[in-house]
């Protein structure tokens, strides 16, 4: 079977429908921001997912700037989305290296917080994230980026949950540019599903 690119609107309906699908949970829950919130976002069940990976690397790969040169993220949420718009990008004939940010120097070796390819110095990074609170996971990598040389002005997220994130990027200039608001996707999953258990309307 062909893989055809889409259309934004239709990746946008796509990914909305998989992520309350597969990654919207309803209940108590402690974020690793250390916040307590009532539902959960699981970005990895749709990003490791084959489908949607595919999606979102085609999504994220049409929302970047006409500047980015490579696309990069911490480990290890923006693993699967930095390899799938990479992969999305040879496919549009527009090469991008996918860069991941180690949440530590590696213990040996070249100690090296980047892993992938080495690219001259001031080339223009997008940082992605798949769900943004604090905005603090996304800082982290823009900060390594820029260390080792690199210019970032732009996150993307599949999710922002408008909890600070935006605020503490933009304090770093760096802008966050969501595919979807936590309205949008509080919206859709109330007006499918039942109760807390998931189950269609």
């Amino acid at each position: 079977m062909a893989l055809d690119m889409l259309p934004v609107s239709e990746l946008r309906s796509r990914v909305l429908a998989a992520l309350c699908r597969l990654a919207y949970r309803r209940g108590e829950f402690v974020l690793s921001s250390g916040q307590k919130s009532d539902y959960y976002i699981n970005g990895k069940q749709v990003t490791l997912d084959p489908w949607g990976a595919w999606w979102i690397g085609q999504w994220m790969f049409a929302s970047l700037s006409p500047e980015t040169v490579a696309v990069g993220g911490l480990t290890l949420g923006a693993d699967p989305l930095v390899t799938a718009v990479s992969v999305v990008s040879a496919i549009a004939e527009r090469p991008l290296p996918a860069l991941i940010v180690r949440k530590q120097p590696k213990g040996h070796g070249t100690q090296a917080w980047i892993e992938g390819q080495s690219l001259p110095p001031g080339s223009g990074v997008t940082v992605l994230e798949d769900v943004v609170t604090t905005g603090a996971s996304a800082l982290l990598a823009a900060e390594q980026l820029r260390a080792a040389g690199y210019r970032v002005w732009e996150a993307i997220a599949l999710v922002d949950r408008d909890q600070g994130g935006a605020a503490r990027l933009a304090a770093a200039a760096i802008q966050l540019r969501p595919l979807l608001t936590i309205a949008e996707v509080h919206d859709y999953y109330h007006s499918h599903y039942g109760g807390q258990d998931g189950t269609p309307r």
